[in-house]
């Protein structure tokens, strides 16, 4: 359902929280009874707590910094917008989020749930607040690195993987972005968030929904048949990327994230694989087996001498290049995305005006956002076949601001490669926009200015400029600035053939 206590986000917008609202009646049938998503009345939050800045949104609702009235201590509160729960499966959601982050209670590596709470228009979650950012900035900040660290943030991830197993509990997300930090001063005090896709399961249970992130995502997944298994190929993934900067399973197009997936083959002779410890590959080796009976439990990963106290992970520094390929994954989709935007916004009335019919009319409830289910709907009249996850790939891969919803700008954004309208007059106006005085070239204080005017944080601009700066002046000019959305920001025209999105026309109708 969102992360629920993410530390890193930087709205300028600025939006009040929900109001405080009478009871009144929220029938789904012609009776008189009030309907509860929780299923029987709670106290009021405000009684209880303040409501204060936005932290971020979500799918359905948004995320509140709130201070409990009692005590002064901070928390995160994430509103649920209860018109936004539109079917069984959608109240169903929020239910079995909230369970299990009671049943994982306790757990010192997995956020805490203070409490949930619901007046007749949200639902409220109460939780612990993280706001020592995402893992990977974490790691990139202290600029010193080592195997050694890398085994001790596995193991707490893979930690927890056997907590919930133990309980019951198949996250199905595991993601760098679904780790946050409580404080930016304590590297131990990681905590995994975003329950929304979890699931309680039964020894031997087959599911056969396809979810997840497509770097991460288990191949009998893909195969629409798989267990718990499917959470510890995920935490490899995590380990390859914490100790080479990049994902095991990498192509420009999403059905080719999969195709590699399922062919299963690990790089570990590229750098810096080759000064890797051999106890490290083995042990990725056996979190990344194509077979899931032989793969390794969550408990047997932390019984690995690579992983285990006192373990053999090396306490040497890793290659250098590893952190910048780690800032390097962080900040090019921030970039590209960025990029888009500033070519949208250079468009022609006359250019886009099928595409703004198009937004329109995805946008049901008028409130100038597409959400993930206004997107699949939308999709879906048109005739479109894409896949729950691919459509959530779209939906991350337009979200600029990672707000959780598109707004107007983000969807033509997305929507450029599809319709040709990448031509070089408009690549020339988001140089132009990136090189703010005119000098005819763009630098790193005109990129961070560009980043703060997108609300767009943590992005490493140093080594974005040092690597498409082939001329090493420390600047990119136009050549260099159109060579760099050839090999890198032209990719999402290849994903969305691959996806096989619809052309959109000022004749389509929905």
């Amino acid at each position: 359902m969102g992360n629920a206590c993410r530390g890193s986000f930087n709205h300028s917008k600025k939006e009040q929280p929900p109001a405080n609202l009478p009871l009144v009646s929220m029938n789904r049938t012609s009776t008189n009874q009030s309907y509860y998503v929780l299923g029987h009345k709670t106290p009021n939050i405000r009684d209880l707590y303040t409501l204060g800045r936005k932290l971020g949104q979500g799918q359905f609702g948004t995320t509140y910094l709130c201070t409990e009235l009692s005590s002064g201590i901070e928390y995160a509160c994430k509103s649920i917008a209860k018109r936004k729960l539109i079917s069984k499966e959608d109240v169903d959601d929020v239910q079995r989020e909230i369970q299990i982050m009671h049943h994982l209670a306790g757990h010192k590596n997995i956020v805490s749930i203070k409490g949930a709470y619901e007046d007749p228009f949200y639902v409220h979650i109460v939780m612990e607040l993280c706001s020592g950012g995402e893992l990977f900035d974490r790691i990139i900040q202290r600029g010193h690195y080592t195997e050694r660290k890398a085994a001790e943030l596995t193991k707490i991830i893979v930690g927890v993987v056997e907590a919930c197993h133990s309980l019951g509990v198949m996250h199905r997300d595991l993601k760098p972005e679904n780790f946050l930090l409580v404080n930016k001063d304590d590297d131990f005090s990681l905590k995994a968030i975003d329950f929304g896709l979890s699931v309680f399961f039964k020894p031997g249970q087959i599911f056969t929904d396809v979810v997840g992130s497509p770097y991460y995502v288990a191949p009998e997944v893909l195969l629409k048949h798989y267990g718990p298994e499917a959470d510890v190929w995920t935490a490899g993934i995590i380990l390859y990327i914490l100790l080479s900067g990049v994902p095991p399973f990498w192509a420009e197009t999403q059905q080719g994230i999969f195709d590699a997936v399922l062919k299963g083959h690990i790089d570990f002779d590229s750098d810096p694989w080759p000064l890797i410890s051999e106890s490290a590959k083995d042990l990725i080796r056996k979190m990344l087996c194509m077979r899931p009976s032989e793969r390794l439990t969550a408990h047997e990963v932390l019984c690995h001498p690579w992983i285990c106290e006192n373990g053999v992970a090396p306490d040497r520094a890793l290659d250098p290049a590893v952190l910048s390929r780690l800032k390097h994954f962080s900040a090019m989709n921030k970039l590209k995305k960025m990029a888009l935007r500033v070519i949208a916004e250079s468009l022609s009335e006359e250019e886009i005006a099928g595409l703004k019919e198009m937004f329109k009319a995805m946008d049901t409830d008028n409130s100038g956002a597409i959400t993930f289910d206004e997107l699949k709907a939308g999709l879906r009249k048109y005739g479109s076949t894409l896949k729950d996850i691919e459509i959530r790939e779209l939906m991350d891969a337009a979200d600029v601001d990672n707000s959780g919803t598109i707004d107007y700008g983000e969807f033509i954004a997305a929507t450029i490669h599809l319709n040709k309208l990448d031509r070089e007059e408009h690549l020339m106006a988001a140089f132009q926009y990136f090189d703010k005085d005119g000098s005819g070239y763009i630098t790193v204080d005109e990129l961070q200015q560009a980043c703060a005017d997108h609300n767009i944080t943590d992005v490493f601009m140093e080594d974005i400029i040092s690597e498409v700066d082939q001329d090493n002046d420390g600047r990119i000019d136009y050549g260099e600035f159109l060579f760099e959305w050839t090999r890198h920001l032209g990719f999402a025209e290849s994903r969305a053939k691959a996806m096989q999105l619809p052309k959109i026309t000022s004749h389509t109708q929905f």
